[in-house]
């Protein structure tokens, strides 16, 4: 695929993806004011003499209630995430600042974040080091490109060639740069506004001590039933943005590099790593679409998967199928990048 198109085609996705997002919200609340006068209905309606009718203001109330808890826990998860800036969510994540004056290969990780910086013309995140973490992998944080961090594993500092690191930091900074880190962190305030919902649900419907709780534990079941199938398609739509903005990430970092060995190597690399049973320490799932490398697959469906598969991600970078590749590295000049315009090779072409 040429590069510049598979740009386009990611930013107009996630467009799209976006404005799904908030269909979703309004088809929530249409769900939630049908789910409770139904339970309203069976609750209490249908026994009282009398013409059936939802009390004064059932929708308004019910609508105003469903936006606050979505909006409102949107707005307190990625107000807890943003402050600190991006350097106290890797800290949380474990990372630490590089100390490139008291290792060689750290220093060669700070050199790497300084070129990017100069060549993409952003202010210099901070370089930081997940030390425990023995799999390759990295993350790009922050609510804007002051407070931007920039973390890769160990495992990503002792395996991979010179290269192989300019490729995986250029995908990071790619991040940084069209504002990935800032909408990741509105993508989970998103999810988390809707899960509140679901938690609101099951709170009332914890039995009571009579029959009297009967209306409460009715309506909560129902809030909890429309909060689970808002939870989940949100859910599954941050899963999509995050697919698509790892495609444009990844482009970035063939073009910026104009080298596809660079980001292709990380990838081989971390099919053999996986091949070895060596995967990255876990993290919650909450940040798995922050990482280059998802830890976590799920079983059950690939829809929720933050992450292309590997395969997928190699095949758009080569153009066909390539294997895994051995995790000694082995640090050579590489040759002077040709001006000619495949020199990206035949999965990418820059046009």
């Amino acid at each position: 695929m040429l590069i510049f198109e598979s740009q386009r085609s990611a930013r107009g996705e996630t467009r799209k993806l976006l404005l799904v997002f908030a269909l979703t919200v309004l088809l929530l609340v249409l769900l939630v004011n049908a789910a409770l006068a139904l339970a309203w209905g069976l609750s209490w309606g249908f026994w009282m003499p009398g013409e059936l009718s939802l009390p004064r203001h059932f929708i308004a109330v019910n609508t105003a209630v469903v936006l606050v808890f979505v909006l409102g826990g949107w707005w307190v998860e990625t107000s807890r995430l943003a402050s600190g800036g991006g350097q106290r969510l890797a800290e949380q994540l474990g990372a630490r600042l590089a100390q490139p004056s008291g290792n060689l290969d750290e220093q060669r990780f700070a050199n790497i974040v300084d070129e990017m910086a100069i060549s993409s013309g952003l202010k210099r995140p901070l370089a930081m080091v997940m030390a425990r973490d023995a799999g390759i992998n990295a993350f790009a944080a922050g609510w804007q490109a002051d407070d931007a961090v920039v973390a890769v594993t160990q495992g990503a500092i002792d395996h991979l060639t010179r290269d192989e690191l300019q490729g995986l930091v250029a995908h990071e900074f790619s991040h940084i740069v069209e504002g990935d880190t800032r909408l990741n962190m509105r993508l989970i305030g998103m999810v988390f506004g809707l899960e509140m919902l679901y938690r609101m649900g099951q709170h009332m419907a914890q039995p009571g001590a009579n029959d009297r709780r009967l209306a409460a534990a009715l309506l909560g079941l129902a809030l909890m039933g429309v909060g689970w199938l808002g939870w989940l398609a949100g859910h599954a739509l941050q899963a999509a943005v995050s697919r698509q903005r790892e495609y444009l990430a990844d482009a970035r970092a063939v073009q910026w590099t104009r080298n596809r060995d660079g980001l292709g190597g990380v990838l081989r690399k971390v099919l053999s790593q996986r091949r070895e049973g060596l995967v990255s320490r876990r993290i919650g799932s909450h940040v798995q679409h922050m990482l280059l490398i998802s830890d976590h697959e799920d079983p059950v469906a690939d829809w929720l998967d933050s992450h292309p598969t590997l395969e997928q991600r190699i095949r758009r970078i080569y153009g066909r199928v390539m294997g895994p590749l051995p995790l000694a590295r082995q640090d050579v000049a590489a040759p002077a990048p040709s001006a000619e315009p495949d020199a990206t090779g035949p999965g990418w072409t820059l046009v």
